[in-house]
């Protein structure tokens, strides 16, 4: 009964960072480089971050965008590393039409570099000058 338990709490507990590094990008109101920094913000708490977009037609064309856009800028400027891409179809059920319909979704999971930290620190010095010289 014991084994029992701890392997439901490990699930609980699996399940639970999973969501906490994931972000969900369903439409694209909000700029770029607010995912850029929120997906630094997550590497930051759990060491690597999921990328998701889910949709149809224009909107998803636009979340797919931006969801390779926020890894690209990430990896290009030396914070994160590629460590899978996966491309899936979900049914959800359309309660209008009353049948399912199928969604496409790509998830993009990245992880920190060895260097992460380093810049972080490196920014957040350069932020920290920028707000003294216009004092």
């Amino acid at each position: 009964m014991q084994e029992i338990t701890e392997g439901v709490s490990n699930i609980a507990i699996a399940g639970d960072t999973q969501k906490k590094n994931r972000i969900q990008v369903s439409n694209t109101k909000k700029p770029l480089f607010f995912y850029v920094n929120l997906a630094k913000r997550y590497m930051q708490q759990h060491n690597e971050v999921e990328l998701s977009a889910l949709g149809m037609g224009v909107a998803l064309d636009l979340a797919i965008s931006t969801v390779v856009s926020v890894a690209e800028i990430l990896k290009n400027n030396g914070f994160a590393v590629e460590k899978k891409i996966m491309t899936s179809t979900v049914e959800i059920r359309d309660e209008s039409r009353g049948r399912p319909i199928s969604k496409a979704k790509i998830e993009i999971v990245l992880g920190k570099t060895e260097k992460f930290d380093e810049l972080m620190a490196a920014a957040a010095e350069e932020r920290a000058g920028n707000g003294e010289e216009q004092s």
